[in-house]
């Protein structure tokens, strides 16, 4: 595992975060999964949510504010301190860790919405195949994943250079530069990263294209969203 731990934490991020980069706002796509796939037959305060890769909380302060049951977990020990603390200002409440995505310190079959915004995304890809596992576990059966790499379309796919575990490094154009490793990700490489625990059932690639220049830089990601197979 010491191996995947160091293609799952780059140290990059608590750097990031230690300096004072914050998030104070949620992610559209992240609202819109969660209001069109929560369940709807329960009280809020028994849909129990997590998101990988929970940065500084601005997804979090959304899900405590609209009373889910809310969980977080990043890497940086910054970025985890200013969360919870914000949270706390604000009269929310969430259970933020720090920890590995390759390692979820939560139970079976726990949570009802699995979120990743651009995080797994910043993993190798064996990596990321092994923290979906883990969030398959964490997931209920019928439990939906919010999955977000970026894509292969992407600008600064081809700027950088190819690291260990298919990562680009040193990426010097588009909108990914200064933020350490990246897997960009085919159609096809995304949907094999959710491996045989989950049925995709809605995958969009989403671009933006910046013609200011000549250049004509292309951001793109995927928005995946898929469902916990029930294997028993």
């Amino acid at each position: 595992m010491s191996n995947l731990r160091a293609k799952t934490l780059d140290p990059v991020w608590e750097t990031i975060y230690s300096k004072g980069h914050v998030v104070r706002y949620p992610y559209d796509s992240v609202v819109t999964f969660v209001f069109r796939n929560a369940p709807r037959d329960v009280d809020r305060s028994n849909v129990r949510i997590l998101e990988v890769g929970s940065g500084t909380g601005n997804n979090l302060y959304f899900l405590a504010r609209e009373g889910f049951d809310t969980f977080g977990i990043d890497g940086s020990v910054s970025a985890v301190e200013f969360a919870k603390n914000f949270l706390e200002e604000n009269g929310l409440e969430a259970e933020i860790v720090v920890g590995n995505f390759t390692e979820l310190p939560f139970l079976n079959d726990f949570f009802d919405l699995v979120i990743d915004r651009g995080s797994i995304t910043c993993c190798g890809f064996k990596a990321g195949r092994q923290a979906i596992k883990e969030i398959a576990r964490v997931l209920k059966p019928g439990g939906k994943f919010f999955f977000n790499p970026y894509s292969e379309n992407h600008s600064s796919f081809a700027s950088g250079s190819f690291g260990e575990d298919g990562v680009i490094e040193n990426i010097k154009s588009g909108t990914m530069t200064d933020v350490g490793q990246i897997c960009f990700y085919g159609k096809r490489q995304a949907i094999d990263a959710l491996g045989i625990n989950f049925i995709v059932e809605n995958i969009q690639r989403v671009e933006i294209t910046d013609v200011t220049t000549a250049a004509n830089s292309v951001h793109s990601e995927w928005r995946i969203i898929a469902s916990k197979v029930n294997l028993e």
